[in-house]
C-alpha cells in the first residue's frame, strides 16, 4: 500500500503561509529552499506538507487539508479569538464532527478530534 508524503500545495505569498500555518495550527518548519521559494513544514507526527509559492494565480483547486487536534471545539474558539476566518464551526457533516476554515490562498482546512468525532461525529 502507498503511504501518503509530502504533500505540496501552492501558495501567492510564501511567508504568508508559513507564518499562518506556523502560527495558526502550530506546524514547525523543517527546512527552507529559498532559491525555489519552497518551505517544508512539519506536523507533530512527521508528514511533511510543502508549500511552494507560485507567481500568477493560485487556485485551490479542490484541494482540502485536514488536521487532527486536541479538541476542535477549543481550536475554533482560540482561532476565532484571533480573527481567523471559519467557513463553519465544528457541526456534525458528512465526514463527521468539525470545522472548517480557509487558509490564506483559499485552500479549505478541516479540524477535528477524535473524542468529539467518536461522541458527536457521524454522518448527516
Amino acid at each position: 500500500m502507498a503511504k501518503l508524503d509530502h504533500p505540496t500545495i501552492r501558495v501567492r505569498d510564501l511567508e504568508l503561509a508559513r507564518r499562518w500555518y506556523v502560527e495558526q495550527l502550530g506546524l514547525r518548519v523543517e527546512f527552507e529552499v529559498p532559491e525555489r521559494r519552497t518551505v517544508a513544514l512539519q506536523d507533530d507526527a512527521e508528514l511533511t506538507l510543502f508549500l511552494v509559492e507560485t507567481t500568477g494565480h493560485v487556485e485551490a483547486d479542490g484541494v482540502a487539508l485536514t488536521f487532527q487536534v486536541e479538541d476542535v471545539e477549543h481550536t475554533h474558539r482560540e482561532l476565532a479569538a484571533k480573527d481567523v476566518p471559519f467557513v463553519s464551526p465544528p457541526a456534525r457533516r458528512f465526514r463527521g464532527y468539525g470545522a472548517e476554515l480557509l487558509d490564506p490562498d483559499g485552500h479549505l482546512i478541516y479540524l477535528w478530534d477524535p473524542a468529539s468525532m467518536r461522541e458527536k461525529g457521524g454522518s448527516v
